[in-house]
Parts: C-alpha cells; structure tokens; sequence
C-alpha cells in the first residue's frame, strides 16, 4: 500500500516540477523542551536574552496565545507529529509517568508510545521526496521501534527512549556534557556541550542535504533538567542578578542562552548556503516553564502554575513561525493556537499530499489563513484532557477555550472553574457562579468532545488514603 503511494506521490512531484518548476520550500522545526511562555525576551522576559529568537519574530508571525497539547512533553510531541489530540491517539502522559497509588482516581491505561501506524509529519516529508532529520530529544516510545527512524526520518540524531539528558554518575554519563550515554549520539571530547554539539550536527545535515528539500527537526533537549550550562554563561547571569526580576535563576538563563545560539547557528547556516528565503521555520515549546517545588527554575508570571498543571502557566507557550514570501513581518498575533496545527499547517504551505484517512482524523487547523493574512480563520474552539498526577500538582482534569473563557474540569471533586482569559490571564477570579449560561454551554462543548475523541476516564481507586495520596 505504502509503495502504491509512494509512487503517487512521485508522479505528483514530477508533475509539479513540470507545471511551474518551483523549489519545495524547506522546514526547520525548533521545539524546545519546558521552554516557558515568558522564558523569551520578545515574550517579556527581562532576564534571559535571546537575540537570535527575538529576530526570528520580527521576520515571521509570533503567537500570543499558543498553546501546548499537553502540561507535559510527550503527549504534545506524539500531537505535533500527527496532527492529533492527545486523547485521540491515547498518548495522554510524558513516558512512563508518574505513580501515584494511594490517589483517589485510578489511572486508565494509556499508549506509552507513539503508534508506528500514524502516518506522522516525517513521513509526509519522505514520501514527498525530502530528506527528512531529527536532532535531539525524542521521547515517544521506549522500545526502538518506537523511535525516529521507525516514523518517517531518514536519519536520527540523538533522539532515543529518554526525556532527559543521560546523568547517570555510576555510568560516568555527564548529562549534558560528554560522555553522553545516548546510543543515537555518538560522544564528543570530554566538556563538550550537548546543545552546541546537536546544532552541529544539523548545520552538518543543512549543508550535505542544500541541493534538495528537507525537513530538520530540531528538538532541543534545553531547558529540561539537570540544570546545566557552561561555566563562563552561568557566571554572565550570576553578574546579573537582580533581586527586582522574577527570574532569576542563573543556571536556566544560560541554557536559554545556549539554546538562542543554537538557533542563531541553524538561521546562520542556512543563509550562508543561500536558503532561508525559501524556509519555512516553526519555533514552539512542548509545555509550560517548570517552576520546580523545591529548587525554583523559571518564573511564568504573570501566568499561573507552570508545567504538569492545567493552568495558563503549563499549557500556554511561545511559538514564532515564518514562511517565505512573507506578507505579515514583525506580525503579532492573538488567536488561540494549539500543537496539533503545525501539521496541517505544513500540508498546506508545502502542497504535499497525503492519505485521506490520515488529513480526516487531524484534529489540528492549518494556520496559513494567520500567517498570510488572506482569509478568515474560524475554529470553535480546544481542548485538553489528562487523565493523571503530576508531581508538579496537576491532578486529573479536561478543559476547553472558546473566544475569551476558558473551562477546567477538576475530575477528583468534579469541581469546575471558568475564567475570561482576555481579562484575567492569571486566572484569579472563578466566573463559574457569574457566568452561568457560559460556562453551561462549555460544559456541554468539553463533554461532546470527550465523547468524539474517546477519551479515557479514570476511576475509583479502591487504595484511597488522602494522608498518604501524593506518595509515589
């Protein structure tokens, strides 16, 4: 069946070709990981400097109101790469999860993979004549076959089973520094740095691959933890430290640094060879800013919360694309966006072909009517369900935003809460009781969605000890 359509789709190549000869566009696709929505200097930010990221914006369209799939990475990613809810394809929680045993809700069981049989935004690109790569972090699956080069890449840099850099001290694995302990990436000389070092690597596949089209998926293993960052970066921000700034972490504030150069080197690499004109960039993040318990990492204020909870801080994230031939430069834009968008996006802008069965199930909407400004773009509204604990906080919930309000669902009390985002972006004031007919009708929109999708619910758990509910 694949052959059958792969020789379709070369004929659509040929005959493209033929009809008005021009370039496929390439695509870079930057998504770092637990990158906050304020972590960024043309967000707000006014600790972390990102120079390189600030210019991306004034060439393309930055997004206000992006969201993540998902308060937590895998989930979000498996969401990019299919176009799809979380929910939908069942890939509800990061890979394992956490474990929590005396919760009151059970979890349901859940996909701890991202299905081989998903005809991913990679194997669109492959089978639409690109040479298509993936640098970075993965975290979709722990079995090989689960990995990049199972799901349309036709190579895989440093992408494996693992969420997180491999510091392992027994192991002699450094995180992000080499020795690495990544079977997908090979080691550098002793004190290399990881994201320096991916980088690398991806202006290494820009240049071998600047005759054809390609597609580079860049996912930085930055901000996640461990905290680390070359010394002479750290000691910068130590110097700059202001008790005024809520960020303040000088750690956190190089490896934003450290991930801006990154994509300053790509941007870099790719004029140099002659092809950002004709490049399509997306720059987002798979999460909300991890403010961390007991050690602080970032600050997302005036957001609240941050990653693994369902409030504005976990879920709503930076997010910049641009395209060539731009007609919106330096364009701001405040319509609610979400990751399973940047799929069909891509089908749109690149022109590529791709099964039926798998354009009729995205749940994403193709953003070019915002990026180009020549139509209208109507969406009714998202949605986010999980169905877990956090460590971070978040217990099981479901939420939708439509217009300005925006629905939480709390499942363990089956509590509700609705705020007007537009007015109230730090969600303080619960218009449940106010806006009756509202949230009535959101109530009503959650639940039929629920139902479309199939989304898993949890029970009651038999083992319920609220003295003992957050042990793991």
């Amino acid at each position: 069946m694949r052959l059958l359509y792969f020789v379709v789709v070369l004929g659509f190549i040929f005959s493209s070709c033929l009809s008005d000869k021009k370039i496929p566009p390439n695509v870079v696709f930057f998504l770092v990981d637990d990158l906050g929505w304020k972590d960024i200097t043309c967000y707000g930010s006014d600790f972390y400097q990102t120079p390189n990221i600030d210019k991306l914006a004034e060439e393309g369209v930055l997004f206000t109101d992006a969201y993540s799939a998902c308060t937590v990475c895998s989930p979000s990613r498996a969401s990019i790469m299919t176009g799809k809810y979380p929910a939908r394809i069942n890939c509800t929680d990061w890979i394992e999860g956490w474990k929590f045993p005396y919760a009151k809700l059970n979890v349901p069981e859940w996909t701890m993979f991202m299905d081989t049989s998903e005809y991913t935004m990679a194997e669109m690109f492959r089978y639409g004549g690109y040479e298509t790569a993936h640098v970075g972090k993965w975290h979709l699956g722990e079995k090989e076959m689960y990995w990049p080069e199972n799901h349309g890449f036709d190579i895989n840099i440093a992408g494996w089973r693992k969420g997180a850099p491999n510091k392992n001290k027994k192991e002699g694995f450094n995180g992000y520094f080499s020795p690495y302990g990544n079977p997908r990436l090979k080691d550098g000389p002793d004190g290399e740095y990881l994201t320096e070092r991916l980088a690398h690597d991806a202006c290494q596949f820009i240049e071998q691959n600047k005759d054809k089209p390609f597609f580079l998926n860049f996912w930085f293993y930055n901000v996640h933890t461990p905290l680390q960052a070359k010394k002479e970066k750290v000691d910068k921000y130590k110097q700059l430290i202001d008790t005024t700034k809520l960020q303040q972490n000088p750690i956190y504030a190089a490896m934003v640094e450290h991930m801006d150069e990154a994509v300053g080197l790509v941007i870099t690499k790719l004029k140099s060879e002659g092809l950002l004109h004709n490049t399509i960039i997306v720059f987002t993040s798979d999460n909300g800013g991890l403010i961390g318990k007991n050690y602080p990492k970032t600050n997302n204020y005036p957001l609240q919360s941050g990653k693994g909870d369902i409030y504005e801080g976990g879920i709503r994230v930076p997010a910049i694309i641009t395209i060539p031939n731009a007609k919106r430069r330096g364009y701001v834009c405040d319509e609610p966006i979400i990751s399973p968008d940047f799929y069909p996006t891509l089908v749109e802008l690149t022109g590529l072909p791709i099964p039926y069965s798998a354009a009729s199930s995205m749940d994403g909407r193709s953003l070019v009517p915002l990026l180009k400004g020549d139509s209208a773009f109507n969406r009714d509204a998202i949605f986010w369900h999980y169905q877990h604990y956090h460590i971070e906080g978040a217990t099981p919930y479901s939420a939708v935003r439509k217009g300005e309000f925006k629905l939480i669902h709390l499942h363990e009390d089956n509590a509700y809460e609705l705020y007007n985002i537009k007015n109230d972006i730090g969600e303080t004031t619960n218009l449940v009781s106010v806006e009756k007919s509202k949230a009535r009708e959101l109530k009503l929109l959650l639940q039929s969605w629920k139902e479309q999708v199939e989304a898993q619910m949890g029970s009651d758990n038999p083992d319920y000890n609220p003295k003992k509910w957050n042990k793991r």
